[in-house]
């Protein structure tokens, strides 16, 4: 496997893979309605975002997005049939290690606020710290997850 820095040209395979997971599923349009449309990416990635690929034998499996303006994680995604093979680990310490070079102390996210949803178990499993539902704004009613900057540990 192999964890690459996207490009423009990928942009499409983004919202291919995003809109292809069975949990936390969104429609294209879906994902419109939040503002997220391939032209948003595009500025984003122009600006203040960074997000990374990963391949095996040059198919695209899995993708991480992150703000540093924001401090956050905005999405880590990875195809059905390529789950549980280490992809979204190595996706989500990519992000965390290009915040971290950013100078940053703390790193958030969010994501269902379920304990059944694999995501959830997911970020406890790599260390996030659970800091409560999200009660307004564009993230109510989920659960923001934080992460400290550590040196030794990170």
């Amino acid at each position: 496997m192999k964890i690459r820095i996207a490009q423009q040209n990928d942009i499409e395979t983004l919202f291919e893979i995003r809109t292809s997971v069975v949990e936390n599923h969104q429609s294209r349009e879906e994902i419109a309605e939040l503002g997220i449309t391939p032209d948003s990416v595009a500025k984003m990635l122009a600006i203040d975002c960074r997000a990374w690929v990963a391949e095996i034998e040059g198919q695209p499996i899995g993708f991480s997005i992150a703000n540093a303006t924001e401090a956050t994680i905005f999405g880590v995604f990875v195809l059905p049939e390529f789950e549980g093979r280490g992809a979204g680990r190595a996706l989500v310490q990519t992000a965390e290690n290009w915040l971290w070079s950013r100078g940053l102390d703390e790193i958030w996210l969010v994501t269902g606020n379920n304990p059944s949803l694999r995501a959830y178990g997911f970020y406890l499993h790599l260390h996030w710290l659970s800091a409560g539902v999200e009660t307004d704004g564009d993230f109510a009613g989920e659960m923001k997850f934080i992460k400290r900057h550590d040196p030794q540990h990170n």
